[in-house]
């Protein structure tokens, strides 16, 4: 695809559809060639047979279909990490948290789901040479958990510049669940403006609860929790960006053996996420960061703390 592609160049897109693409961040052709009819109908006010039109053309633009099993692994080599801070957590990740995929974190309260999403909003900002991407973030919250005052003790424990670390952080704070799925769906223009490395949602599934209560909403929940995912991946593989998102847990009673916590959103969350983490609590200050799914690194645990200055090693 030649890089003076506009958007009104496809076939089926005048300028006032290719205006309220733009109005809802879709700049891009791959953002539209792997959109559903009704998303695009959605967005764009179109019909169905319309919308399918327009991706099969953006497709044909992009000329998406099979590729070798090494043009993928050439894509693979662009994947970068970030590194939270403490070397063994690393390990079990293979290096840090990475890009182009969702990582999930799950935790009872107090297992340091938001303390780990503000470090990584700090470390991805440092240098590639010193464990970060030198990129900016974006950041969701959903339980007005974020605190700037953490973000400023972590960033001045790295003597970094203060201002400037909040600077590079684009925060919202959602109030319902379709508010985080439209906030979702804003970041687009956001990583289209701004170099960003990192996308935060903290937590994924606490507003889903709170909106679809009930066995005959669960459908309808998992559907749009589904479309939400989906956002979020775009954005992981369009802009070679880390997505990491917290989610919280309820207790298995069919769990005889073992540790009954479970996290929420069942298949949906765990098919979208490529590398799952489950953090526990241990003793004084210290966590327990466990891998419980990954396409590649085998499960693994590691133990950190919780300091004034960030995540660290346990021996800090």
């Amino acid at each position: 695809m030649s890089d003076d592609v506009e958007l009104e160049d496809i076939k089926g897109v005048g300028s006032k559809t290719a205006e309220k693409l733009r109005d809802s961040g879709y700049e891009e052709l791959m953002s539209i060639a792997t959109m559903s009819s009704g998303e695009l109908g959605e967005v764009a006010d179109l019909g169905d047979k319309k919308a399918q039109g327009i991706i099969t053309e953006a497709r044909k633009e992009l000329d998406l279909g099979f590729d070798s099993a090494k043009d993928r692994y050439d894509d693979r080599q662009e994947m970068q990490r970030i590194e939270t801070g403490c070397e063994e957590f690393d390990e079990i990740l293979g290096g840090g948290v990475e890009t182009q995929a969702i990582t999930e974190v799950y935790g009872e309260y107090g297992s340091a789901k938001t303390q780990l999403s503000h470090q990584l909003s700090v470390n991805v900002q440092r240098p590639e040479d010193e464990g970060g991407l030198d990129r900016e973030v974006v950041y969701i919250d959903t339980e007005d958990t974020f605190i700037p005052d953490r973000i400023e003790q972590m960033a001045e424990a790295q003597d970094m510049d203060v201002d400037k670390a909040l600077d590079n952080i684009h925060v919202a704070r959602a109030f319902n669940s379709d508010h985080q799925m439209l906030l979702a769906d804003e970041a687009q223009e956001i990583c289209q403006n701004n170099d960003i490395g990192l996308v935060v949602v903290d937590s994924l599934t606490a507003q889903f609860r709170s909106d679809y209560v009930g066995r005959g909403e669960l459908a309808q929940r998992q559907q749009k929790l589904n479309k939400h995912m989906n956002t979020l991946l775009r954005l992981a593989n369009a802009h070679n960006a880390a997505v990491l998102v917290t989610n919280q847990v309820m207790s298995n009673p069919d769990q005889m053996f073992g540790d009954p916590t479970k996290a929420i959103g069942g298949h949906i969350v765990a098919h979208n996420s490529a590398i799952r983490l489950y953090l526990r609590k241990s003793k004084k200050d210290k966590r327990i960061a466990r891998l419980v799914d990954s396409p590649y690194m085998p499960e693994g645990e590691a133990v950190f703390k919780v300091a004034d200055r960030g995540i660290v090693p346990e021996d800090f």
